[in-house]
């Protein structure tokens, strides 16, 4: 199954359960920083998106993922 399909299926789940993918890939992201290739990869994407607000999205996930999530934020 690809990202997309996965997204799709998560769209169409009723609003609690969206709710708890959401808490669970939060928590997941939080538990370790980006590897490099992760950080490059994203990197890529930002540069290639052609929406300002995706670029913006990814260099803030970026960002994110170098520095770590504070536990506080």
């Amino acid at each position: 199954m690809t990202a997309v399909e996965i997204i799709e299926e998560i769209k169409r789940l009723p609003r609690a359960e969206q709710n708890r993918v959401i808490d669970f890939v939060r928590k997941a992201g939080e538990a370790r920083p980006l590897t490099p290739a992760e950080l490059g990869e994203l990197a890529k994407q930002m540069a290639e998106a052609k929406d300002p607000v995706e670029a913006d999205r990814l260099q803030a996930e970026i960002v994110l993922g170098f520095y770590g999530r504070q536990a506080d934020a």
